[in-house]
């Protein structure tokens, strides 16, 4: 996508957005729905869509807002299941250091979602600082 885009990308880069499937932006119609012709992958967003509205945050000073976008982008690869099991994991006192520890080593070496496992150690190292961490096993 062109480094000059601006928010709502709908507005401004319609023709260049797609959905995780592939399907151009404009071919997701109230027709299509009505015809049965798409799939859930139709409806959800693809990372480059994602990294795009990142960079538009990040231009416009919402660094936060940017770098939660940039690995929501990375998340797209990550399979329901293990968000969810992500999900669990990072609700205080259900994992221990450790296991948090090997999520985020998951998350980079199997994804590259390099973001991502940097938060997840960095609540790691929060949890086990103020004890929030499960104990070991």
């Amino acid at each position: 996508m062109s480094d000059k885009l601006r928010y709502p990308l709908t507005e401004h880069a319609a023709d260049q957005l797609h959905a995780k499937s592939g399907r151009p932006f404009d071919a997701i119609t109230e027709q299509a729905v009505q015809d049965e012709a798409l799939s859930i992958a139709d409806l959800q967003i693809n990372a480059e869509t994602l990294r795009a509205q990142a960079e538009i945050a990040r231009r416009a000073g919402y660094s936060q807002l940017g770098a939660n976008l940039a690995r929501a982008a990375e998340l797209t690869l990550v399979p329901d299941r293990e968000i969810l099991r992500m999900y669990e994991l990072l609700r205080p006192g259900r994992a221990s250091y450790e296991a948090l520890m090997e999520l985020a080593s998951h998350l980079e070496h199997t994804y590259d979602a390099h973001e991502s496992a940097a938060l997840v150690r960095e609540a790691a190292g929060v949890y086990k600082m103020r004890g929030v961490a499960q104990a070991s096993s």
